[in-house]
């Protein structure tokens, strides 16, 4: 965390105010709601402005006025409070539906973006920020949509109509209330522009809170096992104070900017009373004409109060709208070609490595392939072996395409997986990740994640597959049981069937195993172990694995050091020839004897 300091400082300038255009492309469906709202904000502004001018009228007749005349005026303050209050209630109503509509459409164009980034992307931006945005910032949007810009385009109605009708009132006083004009914008505008740096910043050291907040509860487990509350514990008060410093300063700056505006109005009325009053007594103006101007120019200070507040608040949703414009505009390296080409029938077609080579792009100096050539047949079972680091994993990973390698290229029955669509090629492929992934549901869902249309029969016959079938039907509530967040109900290795029964119940053509029976017991790797032999018939499949028990059955075993394949071969072949692999067999399978 001690880099995210500088994030405001890396980030390009805003472009300020401007930057709240982004929004028009989520604005533009609702153009007749918007049109609504905009009469009913008319509306109810002229309404507000022929107020004052029924107010006259009752002061000038309240002495010597016939009392007929006098109630048709006081009905008619009536009936304009009514439509005032009709039009401001759909206003309000329309606004506030617009704002809620268009935030949840902003969040929905944001997570559609995330959620199919290539993880290269998130080595760049941790996940906290990314949900800080997304519900932070866009709750400093609606704030704006729905509340700050209808009342923002009501109080300019108000300023430019109450200004007309005071030049109307009396010229002589409107010129003294134009001298304050300049005295009024300059503050706004100077300081205004500081109070939006300052909310910048407040939002970046947020989201950068919520991102540490969202690690240290992600890994809830390792930091209280290593006593790591207390550091944990310190850093995110660290980062939580900076927040709140920056917080501080912004609403010290706003505090200001609205005090001065605020002087500067109301001094400015005193003034105008003073000078009117005299024009009473010396009758240029009636008394009348004289509460018309005073009520004219309470409106007009409002308004400007009002804007000056609002100014603040456009220039916190301004930064905020560049930071989701950030996300909605962010460059992936791994990107989808404009027309996909057909798939090809795995069933048939190889999957090729030709010599690739990769480094990831959080260490691009280091390999973790080196001219790599592998092919696999179709409806072959290829083990990957070799030590931590090898490159085993990083074959499946770009296999997914989840990174793109810095040369070589990769084909499915002899097309690029470049020329492929994502979601199209992924669709033929089955994975069990060596971390399974347990949602926050029942644990029938979360196998049904694997295919959303699958029955529940075929739900429970993956689940006997994998050898779940049993510890699932022992659960509280059996296949309904919900499982907790990441799965904390279920240990290591019902998580890891519970994601094979996943793969199994999704029957794609290829099967991906990274460390599948990593975390289970020898009765279930065994049970484990047959169902994927079985599953593995008709399939082409990739296994990753550190224990060889797993893979000495495997078609052809692929033996990784370095990122490079160093040998190949059948079990018993590599055995023979000596090298890695044996010394590799020799060390699990004898220690494993003697410690039996």
């Amino acid at each position: 965390m001690a880099d995210v300091p500088n994030a405001t400082e890396e980030r390009a300038k805003s472009k300020e105010i401007g930057a709240l255009r982004s929004l028009v492309p989520f604005m533009a469906p609702y153009k007749a709601m918007i049109a609504a709202a905009a009469a009913a904000l008319v509306l109810t502004a002229i309404v507000s402005l022929v107020l004052p001018l029924a107010v006259r009228r009752v002061v000038d007749n309240f002495e010597g006025g016939e009392a007929a005349l006098l109630d048709q005026y006081f009905g008619a303050a009536l009936g304009i409070a009514a439509l005032l209050a009709a039009g401001t209630a759909l206003r309000y109503y329309l606004v506030t539906r617009i704002g809620e509509r268009v935030v949840a459409d902003i969040r929905k164009a944001v997570f559609d973006r995330m959620i199919g980034m290539s993880p290269a992307f998130f080595e760049r931006i941790m996940t906290g920020e990314v949900l800080s945005r997304i519900t932070t910032d866009t709750t400093l949007i609606l704030t704006v949509i729905g509340q700050s810009v209808s009342i923002a385009l009501r109080n300019l109605l108000i300023l430019i109509g109450g200004l007309a009708l005071m030049l109307l009132t009396s010229p002589k006083l409107s010129s003294l209330v134009l001298l304050l004009v300049p005295l009024i914008l300059v503050p706004i505008l100077v300081l205004g522009r500081r109070v939006r740096r300052l909310s910048r910043e407040n939002q970046d050291w947020i989201a950068a809170s919520s991102a540490n907040a969202s690690e240290a509860m992600l890994a809830v487990q390792t930091v209280q096992a290593f006593t790591h509350e207390t550091p944990s514990r310190a850093q995110f008060e660290d980062v939580t104070e900076k927040s709140f410093v920056a917080a501080r300063k912004r609403i010290a700056v706003r505090s200001v900017m609205v005090a001065i505006v605020i002087f500067f109005v109301f001094s400015g009325i005193v003034g105008i009373l003073w000078v009117g009053a005299r024009d009473v007594r010396t009758e240029v103006m009636s008394v009348g004409e004289l509460v018309q101007f005073v009520i004219y120019s309470i409106m007009v200070a409002g308004s400007v109060a009002a804007l000056s507040e609002i100014w603040s608040e456009l220039q916190r949703a301004a930064g905020a709208t560049e930071r989701l414009v950030e996300l909605l505009n962010a460059e992936d390296t791994v990107a989808d070609p404009a027309q996909g080409a057909a798939l090809p029938d795995l069933k048939k077609g190889e999957i090729c490595f030709e010599d690739v080579t990769f480094a990831y792009p959080a260490r691009p100096e280091i390999a973790a392939l080196n001219g790599v050539d592998l092919t696999v047949n179709p409806g072959e079972t290829v083990a990957l072996v070799g030590p931590s680091g090898a490159g085993k994993t990083t074959i499946i990973q770009l296999l997914l395409r989840f990174y793109d390698p810095q040369s070589g290229r990769i084909t499915l029955g002899g097309t690029a997986l470049t020329d492929l669509t994502r979601g199209d090629f992924r669709s033929l492929i089955a994975l069990v990740p060596q971390d399974p992934v347990i949602f926050a549901a029942t644990a029938r869902e979360n196998i049904r994640f694997g295919r959303p249309g699958a029955t529940d029969a075929e739900i429970e016959e993956a689940a006997r597959a994998a050898a779940a079938h049993d510890f699932l039907t022992a659960l509280p509530d059996g296949y309904d049981t919900y499982v907790g967040e990441r799965g904390v109900m279920l240990s290591g290795g019902q998580k890891q069937r519970i994601a094979i029964a996943r793969a199994i119940l999704r029957d794609a053509p290829v099967l991906l195993l990274d460390e599948a029976t990593s975390a289970l017991d020898a009765e279930s790797e065994r049970a484990v172990q047959q169902a994927v032999e079985a599953l593995s018939q008709d399939r082409t499949t990739i296994i990753v694995a550190h224990r060889l028990a797993t893979v000495k059955k495997a078609d052809r075993i692929v033996v990784f050091d370095q990122g490079r394949i160093v040998a190949e071969g059948t079990h018993d072949a590599l055995v023979a020839q000596g090298g890695l692999y044996a010394r590799l067999a020799r060390l699990q399978f004898t220690e494993g004897m003697a410690a039996e």
